[in-house]
């Protein structure tokens, strides 16, 4: 049978995922649903509440009787370990752009990929239906796009398909809707080339990973050289020379959304493999006698560091199952398993660890999963990695873009400027306007919590990680201070009615607090510690109007990437499966007090 292998980029929210689901269903391996919106890919919680792809994943429709193996990879920057092993399984790919939005920044940065190394692109333009769409702009963008990324002729003679993967449509003319996607199928028959043939010993590098609770890690590559066959004795090739001798106890390929059991696989599909055990991604399956090792995949370096440490706080181990450093310890080394960009050593104290990433999203991701998973956990500061380059210092530097309206121009340059950001180009777009920024890496902490403030929520924020520059020089970051809890137990109403000039709160009365918890903000730069746990004296004087109810405004609430942006170097996140929580590192007020005193 034929084979064509296609990877699918794009910006995050463009509808790659949307695009699969409907070859899914083309190919009748699934009968659509009713509801569109519910997605068979992004079947991770986190996923789905999002609305991001995180994993990359396989599936397979045939089609006039080729198999068409298609990759879904995630469009965030931070998961550029992800794009970058599944571009390796490709020969070709499906550029989706949205109609409305055109070229993003994380559109640039998995084209980049892609044409770096040297696949054919069909582009999708996306998402037709929108009001204001402007398909035959965005085409040309695309075009200016892959010239300034340096793609070679036969990458810019690209074909473009028009459509709505929503409404399950392709055509290629926007104009002239048609009953399904079949001219998409179409043309990745007659663009996308097939995989050649290669005599020799075979060679398959393992680009992903899958786990199964029966037979435990299953490796995940194409076979770029030669035939495999179940049984077969092989080389494990891993890095420093390291050879292994494996048998291949079961071969799977991907049919539609299922695994089937192959005897042998030939050269160009793409093959699950059991029994390797050992493998990392980056290792290369070879022949048992001539073993020939492919070069590993090359990953981007991290550019932040967090620190992990055990929940020490008064309330540890009330929500949580999983709360020691061995519980933690085995977790991360679980994740470093299947996740490139991530890195982790030992922390200050032996109930910590440095977990480096690609950014904030990237890490928050694990820290989530880990929440879901019965784990209770503290982290520090986010802090970014700066580099000697050169003999000068020098730190990573974002490209960000800022989509807003006109009247929130004047206000959002000033935000990002105040952050060390600089303007590189402004364009207006309808009645909003993009913006594209250089900025460091430090200043986008806490840049979109007061981005949406400022604009009233209107603004539309992306970024991904450009190169490393010479140092900016110092930030302004929060200048608020905290309001710190003096006592532990139940917040009250009456005392926070009493508190509300002093400014606003993180918590609702009746929530439980410990001393050292940051429950709310000062409207002043400096700390200010107040007990919220104080009741009424209760006297048989009763004063008109006096026992009326309180009302409070509501308490600000965070998301877990907010408060890990909001936070001081002397805070921390405390992350239970049901909490989060703000804390000082040094819960004891008069010890707060004597090492503020000895650092002035």
């Amino acid at each position: 049978m034929e084979i064509r292998n296609i990877a699918l980029i794009a910006h995050v929210d463009h509808g790659k995922t949307t695009l699969v689901d409907r070859m899914i269903y083309q190919a009748h391996l699934l009968r659509q649903p009713e509801n569109l919106d519910k997605l068979v890919l992004d079947n991770n919680d986190i996923e789905r509440e999002r609305g991001i792809t995180i994993l990359a994943k396989n599936v397979s429709v045939n089609y006039k009787g080729v198999k068409i193996n298609i990759i879904d990879t995630p469009g965030h920057s931070d998961f550029g370990g992800e794009v970058e092993r599944v571009l390796n399984m490709a020969d070709g790919v499906l550029l989706l752009v949205d109609a409305f939005e055109g070229c993003m920044p994380q559109t640039r940065f998995v084209l980049q990929k892609a044409i770096e190394m040297g696949k054919k692109p069909i582009v999708v333009i996306n998402k037709v239906d929108k009001p204001h769409c402007r398909p035959d702009e965005v085409q040309e963008e695309v075009f200016d796009l892959m010239c300034t990324l340096n793609a070679t002729e036969d990458q810019l003679d690209f074909q473009t398909v028009f459509g709505s993967a929503k409404q399950g449509w392709m055509s290629k003319d926007w104009r002239k809707p048609t009953a399904d996607i079949t001219p998409l199928l179409d043309t990745i028959l007659s663009e996308i080339p097939a995989p050649e043939f290669v005599e020799g010993t075979p060679q398959l590098l393992i680009s992903s990973l899958e786990y199964s609770p029966y037979v435990g890690r299953i490796a995940v590559g194409r076979l770029t050289r030669g035939v495999l066959k179940a049984g077969q004795t092989v080389s494990l090739c891993k890095r420093y020379n390291e050879i292994k001798k494996c048998k291949i106890k079961q071969l799977m390929t991907f049919e539609g959304l299922e695994k089937k059991d192959q005897a042998e696989v030939r050269c160009g599909d793409i093959c699950a493999v059991v029994g390797v055990d050992g493998f990392e991604i980056g290792d290369t399956i070879a022949d048992a006698d001539n073993p020939e090792a492919l070069p590993p995949i090359a990953v981007d370096e991290p550019t932040m560091s967090m620190l992990f440490t055990i929940n020490d706080s008064p309330f540890f181990g009330q929500d949580g199952k999983y709360v020691t450093s061995r519980n933690i310890k085995e977790r991360l080394e679980k994740e470093l398993e299947k996740d490139l960009a991530l890195r982790v050593k030992p922390g200050p104290n032996s109930d910590s660890f440095v977990v480096y990433g690609r950014g904030v999203l990237h890490l928050s991701v694990l820290i989530e999963t880990m929440r879901r998973e019965d784990f209770e956990l503290q982290i520090g500061q986010p802090k970014v990695l700066d580099k000697e380059i050169g003999g000068q210092r020098c730190e990573p530097i974002e490209d960000l873009t800022i989509e807003v309206p006109e009247n929130f121009v004047g206000t959002a340059i000033e935000l990002t400027t105040r952050r060390k950001g600089a303007l590189v180009h402004m364009e207006p777009k309808g009645d909003r306007t993009f913006l594209e920024f250089d900025i460091p890496t430090r200043g986008l902490m806490g840049l979109r919590s007061n981005l949406l403030t400022a604009t009233q929520g209107e603004a539309v924020m992306a970024h991904r990680f450009k190169e490393y520059q010479p140092y900016k020089g110092d930030i302004e970051m929060r200048t608020n201070g905290s309001l710190v809890s003096l006592e532990t137990g139940e917040a009250i109403a009456y005392s926070m009615n009493k508190l509300l000039d002093r400014g606003k709160f993180f918590i609702d009365p009746g929530e439980a607090v410990y001393c050292g918890e940051v429950v709310g903000e000062h409207t002043r730069e400096r700390d200010l510690n107040i007990n919220i746990c104080k009741t009424k004296k209760l006297t048989n004087v009763r004063a008109a109007g006096s026992d009326d109810k309180i009302i409070l405004p509501p308490a600000v609430k965070m998301s877990l990437e907010e408060m890990l942006e909001y936070i001081r170097d002397d805070e921390m996140v405390e992350v239970t499966p049901h909490h989060l929580r703000i804390r000082k590192v040094q819960l004891d007020p008069l010890k707060r007090k004597r090492n503020s005193d000895s650092e002035d």
